[in-house]
């Protein structure tokens, strides 16, 4: 087996685990024994994106459960946590594209061709991740980054990404998970110490 899609499959199967109900993924209040409220997880949610996107959208807990809905017309999705992440507190808000992308890798799917740009917000900023594998087992530490406030762009399969840096230091936009089929170009959208 190809080591770059063992390491997909390896992420692909957390996923899954994940949407199965493996893990927990309540977020928990500063208090212990107390749960976070729904309340308290719409209002994060809607803090991951400009309140132009984030007033309209559906907002969904990391379970996949239905916490508000949006307007008919908007197809933007918010969670008050990074999915993939059991009780990540990191909001995010994502278009169509983007949500394809994350449902095939909750059904231990490859992510779907893509024809169009997607778009997801991160302005409350992400949790500690490796920037050259979505798998921590292959993480290189010298990698390990926690982006602040950003933008998160998937562009159309087969767009070359080559010109843009892979190292989150470079300053402005750059390529995480280079070389795998997770591949997204990250862009910062505030200064932060490094």
């Amino acid at each position: 087996m190809n080591k770059q899609f063992g390491r997909i499959i390896v992420f692909a199967l957390s996923a899954s685990f994940f949407l199965l109900g493996v893990t927990t993924t309540n977020a928990v209040a500063d208090k212990p024994g107390k749960t976070e409220s729904d309340r308290a997880k719409i209002n994060r949610a809607m803090k991951a994106a400009p309140i132009s996107v984030s007033a309209h959208a559906t907002i969904m807990d990391a379970d996949g459960t239905i916490l508000r809905h949006g307007s008919p017309d908007s197809d933007w999705v918010c969670f008050p946590g990074v999915p993939l992440i059991d009780g990540d507190k990191h909001p995010m808000c994502n278009d169509a594209v983007w949500m394809a992308w994350l449902n095939a890798l909750f059904n231990g799917e490859s992510p779907p061709e893509r024809s169009t740009i997607g778009y997801s917000y991160m302005l409350r900023g992400d949790a500690q991740v490796y920037n050259n594998s979505p798998d921590p087992a292959h993480g290189d530490p010298a990698m390990l980054d926690q982006e602040g406030p950003h933008l998160m762009i998937l562009y159309p399969t087969g767009i070359n990404l080559d010109h843009l840096p892979k190292d989150p230091d470079a300053g402005g936009p750059y390529v995480m998970w280079y070389g795998t089929p997770l591949v997204h170009v990250m862009v910062p959208l505030t200064d932060r110490d490094r």
